[in-house]
């Protein structure tokens, strides 16, 4: 499992664009798949919402492989 560290520069960003913007996917479009299909997990609970706006100090488990801890 991998882990990476993402600073937010805005007061959040949508989930779809966090995964793009990490290059864990090739297009937007996957993103919103992986999100729909139930492999992202948002500080412990499967999180399904696109555009759920993620924070600073939330965790997230992208697929069981991947996690991010938003600074």
């Amino acid at each position: 499992m991998s882990q990476m560290k993402f600073e937010l520069k805005d007061e959040y960003i949508e989930l779809f664009k966090l995964i793009k913007v990490l290059d864990l996917v090739d297009t937007g479009a996957q993103a919103k798949m992986l999100v729909a299909d139930g492999y992202v997990n948002r500080n412990g609970e499967v999180e399904t919402r696109k555009r759920a706006k993620i924070l600073k100090g939330e965790s997230l488990t992208i697929g069981g492989d991947v996690t991010i801890e938003v600074v």
